[in-house]
């Protein structure tokens, strides 16, 4: 496949091709509706390469929805900032990327996306409330807190992106962090209720 210039594209360049508009396809049509062949008619590509690249549907998937959720440096603020600067930091997330709504989406109906979801999660929360509980690495209520962290933002985007509930879709920005901001501040270092 050459471009514009004429000149042909590497591997990279042509799986970073393939990868968009696979980002894109899932964003637009979910998992079940996006096919190998509209996404290679999207990249620009025979679908045999799609395949060569990436093997299958749910490979391709996989890859388009590696996904750093670009956790914000909370060590830094003062304790009691953390909710509201982790809450409006989700919104970003959730109304700048294409990529992490298309996985949303998917995560519904699909098993694999749901694995990803979970994975991503579960991989780059914990490590933030570690940060966070310097002298508790193997407390346990750790893996509890980013698992309560992930109902309150995967909650609160599938209600407000994906389903849009009625209020809490229309809800302006500050009201939304104003709401969720205080069990967010719970869930990052409140004392564990169960200790």
């Amino acid at each position: 496949m050459t471009e514009q210039t004429g000149r042909r594209r590497t591997a990279d360049q042509t799986r970073a091709v393939i990868l968009t508009a696979a980002r894109e396809r899932f964003a637009a049509d979910g998992y079940e509706r996006a096919t190998i062949r509209s996404i290679a008619a999207d990249a620009a590509i025979d679908p045999a390469m799609v395949m060569r690249y990436f093997g299958s549907k749910e490979k391709l998937f996989a890859a388009a929805a590696e996904f750093d959720l670009r956790l914000p440096d909370l060590t830094e603020l003062p304790r009691d900032e953390l909710g509201a600067r982790l809450v409006e930091h989700f919104l970003d997330r959730w109304e700048g990327d294409d990529t992490l709504m298309a996985l949303l989406r998917a995560s519904v109906t699909n098993e694999a996306a749901a694995e990803r979801m979970r994975q991503i999660f579960a991989g780059q929360l914990g490590p933030l409330i570690a940060h966070l509980h310097p002298g508790d690495a193997g407390d346990p209520a750790a893996a509890v807190r980013a698992g309560l962290l992930a109902t309150q933002t995967l909650g609160l985007a599938l209600c407000r992106y994906v389903l849009p509930i009625g209020p809490v879709a229309d809800l302006p920005r500050a009201t939304v962090v104003a709401w969720i901001a205080p069990v967010v501040q719970r869930y990052l270092i409140a004392p564990d209720p169960t200790a």
